[in-house]
């Protein structure tokens, strides 16, 4: 039992670390919609009592850059089902967890299930946001070339679409299409800061809606907004560098450490346990 108990509060630790540590691949976050495609599935099937979505989870699947295509219902009938599967992994390792460790993992288990996918939309958007404030100074500064050389703001926006690349890019040409298909560019801005609801965006959105309704020329508030883009983008990198290193550093020493020393006491105990049914000499 002890040995059990030790292997498994050190499995838990290093996968903990693992996901902590900074650094994500495209590749894992189409392993994650994959899986949560599939947990959707299986919890429409099962037409969980949970499916139903709290307000603001399609404002934050739309901060996440909405990945895999999922629409809040979906997302919820995917978190309905992984707390049922976390549940179900609960009970079956409370057997192996000494005391009352099992009993807390029955109740954490699905608790976990259910907040991991809030979690991963957490991160993403995040992700997301530090694109976007990358970009934002570059496409900036196209934006002012392309409206000083005397193209209309929906022509603008719509160059700088095609010419970049990126979420921030995307939603501007995606303005621009809306705009060029009838919808008002006043409600096309406005869902624009609705999926990037950052500060730089709100600032450019009432710049690019106070030139359009006064006309004012939009060059210098552009090229203003670069610069402290950038200024601001400089100050993040600094920031998120100094972080970094404690960040990681803790991890190590508070979670990866403590698992692989539990893992060698795990081992210790078994072969112990395992010698201590043999006779002592005389």
């Amino acid at each position: 039992m002890i040995p059990t108990a030790l292997a498994f509060v050190a499995a838990a630790l290093g996968a903990l670390g693992l996901a902590l540590l900074p650094g994500t691949g495209s590749r894992r976050e189409t392993r994650a919609v994959r899986l949560l495609r599939g947990l959707a599935a299986t919890g429409a099937r099962l037409r969980t009592p949970l499916a139903t979505a709290p307000a603001d989870l399609e404002r934050r699947l739309a901060a996440a850059g909405r990945p895999g295509g999922f629409r809040a219902r979906e997302l919820m009938a995917a978190k309905s089902a992984a707390a049922l599967a976390a549940a179900a992994a609960g009970v079956t390792l409370s057997a192996a967890a000494p005391g009352r460790l099992g009993l807390l993992l029955m109740l954490a288990a699905p608790v976990a299930g259910f907040m991991a996918p809030d979690a991963w939309l957490a991160r993403l958007a995040s992700a997301r946001a530090r694109r976007v404030r990358r970009d934002l100074p570059l496409l900036l500064d196209l934006l002012r070339v392309q409206t000083q050389a005397g193209a209309s703001l929906p022509a603008a926006l719509r160059e700088v679409g095609d010419r970049a690349a990126g979420p921030l890019a995307v939603e501007l040409g995606a303005v621009a299409r809306e705009a060029a298909l009838g919808v008002p560019l006043e409600r096309t801005l406005r869902g624009l800061e609705g999926r990037l609801p950052l500060p730089e965006l709100r600032a450019l959105v009432a710049a690019l809606e106070r030139s359009r309704r006064h006309g004012a020329p939009l060059g210098d508030t552009l090229a203003a907004q670069a610069r402290e883009a950038r200024f601001a983008l400089a100050r993040r990198v600094r920031e998120d560098a100094a972080r970094a290193g404690p960040k990681i550093q803790l991890v190590v020493a508070l979670l990866l450490v403590p698992s692989v020393l539990l893992l060698v006491a795990a081992a210790l105990a078994a072969a112990l346990l395992d010698g201590g049914g043999a006779a002592l000499p005389g």
